[in-house]
C-alpha cells in the first residue's frame, strides 16, 4: 500500500492536470449516469479515487449537499480543495487507499472512474468490493478501460474488462443497470477506450 501511495503523491506533486491522462474539463458521462438515478440533492454520493477530479465541483454547482471525495493521494485532494476555496468545507475529503478504507456512511452513489482497474490482484478486488457492498444502500457506477482501452496508466499495469467480465465480478451484491463504452481523449489527444457501468445495491 505504502508504494501505492508514493506513486501517486509524486503523480500529483510533479505533474499539472494537462500532464495527465485521465483529465477531464467536463466529465459529462459520470454526471448522466449520476442523474440517471432520479436522487434528491441531498442524496450521498462518494467519488471514489476522485483526485483531483472535477465532478466535485459539478455536483455542488447542480446543489447536490453531502458529497465525498476519496483519494489515496493527500496532495491530489489539496489541489482539489485549493481549486474549490470556500466550497471545499461543504465536501467530506478522506485521504484512504481504497482497500484500506473503514466506511462510517452509507452511500446512495458510488462513482469510481479509473480507480478499480488499479487493483489487479484477487484479494485488492475482493476487498474492493466487500466494502463497496457494505457501504453502498443505492447506486454504483464504475469506469474502467475496457478490453480496446490500454493496458498500463500512469506507468502501472491495470486490469481490462469487458462489459460481462465487470458484471461478474460485481454479481454477489449488484444488479447491473446498463453499460456503454466510449472514447476518452486525453490531454495530449491520445484516445483511451472506456467501459463505464452502473448498478444497483441488490436487496
Amino acid at each position: 500500500m505504502e508504494k501505492r501511495k508514493e506513486h501517486w503523491e509524486t503523480v500529483y506533486s510533479n505533474k499539472q492536470p494537462h500532464e495527465v491522462s485521465w483529465t477531464q474539463e467536463c466529465p459529462a458521462t459520470s454526471l448522466n449516469f449520476i442523474h440517471s438515478f432520479d436522487l434528491p440533492k441531498t442524496a450521498q454520493i462518494i467519488d471514489v479515487g476522485g483526485g483531483d477530479s472535477k465532478l466535485v465541483d459539478y455536483l455542488l454547482d447542480e446543489g447536490y449537499e453531502n458529497v465525498t471525495v476519496l483519494d489515496i493521494s493527500e496532495k491530489a485532494l489539496d489541489r482539489a480543495k485549493a481549486r474549490l476555496g470556500e466550497k471545499a468545507v461543504k465536501v467530506k475529503w478522506i485521504a484512504s487507499d481504497i482497500t484500506e478504507f473503514q466506511p462510517d456512511d452509507y452511500y446512495d452513489v458510488w462513482h469510481d472512474r479509473a480507480t478499480f482497474h488499479f487493483l489487479t490482484t484477487h484479494e485488492q478486488i475482493a476487498r474492493y468490493l466487500d466494502i463497496a457492498k457494505q457501504a453502498v444502500h443505492g447506486y454504483l457506477t464504475i469506469g474502467t478501460f475496457s478490453d480496446n482501452g490500454p493496458k498500463k496508466c500512469s506507468g502501472l499495469e491495470i486490469k481490462q474488462y469487458t462489459e460481462s467480465q465487470l458484471q461478474t465480478e460485481l454479481a454477489n451484491g449488484f444488479q447491473k443497470i446498463r453499460c456503454i463504452t466510449e472514447d476518452h481523449v486525453t490531454p495530449f489527444n491520445t484516445v483511451q477506450n472506456f467501459l463505464f457501468c452502473s448498478f444497483k445495491r441488490r436487496e
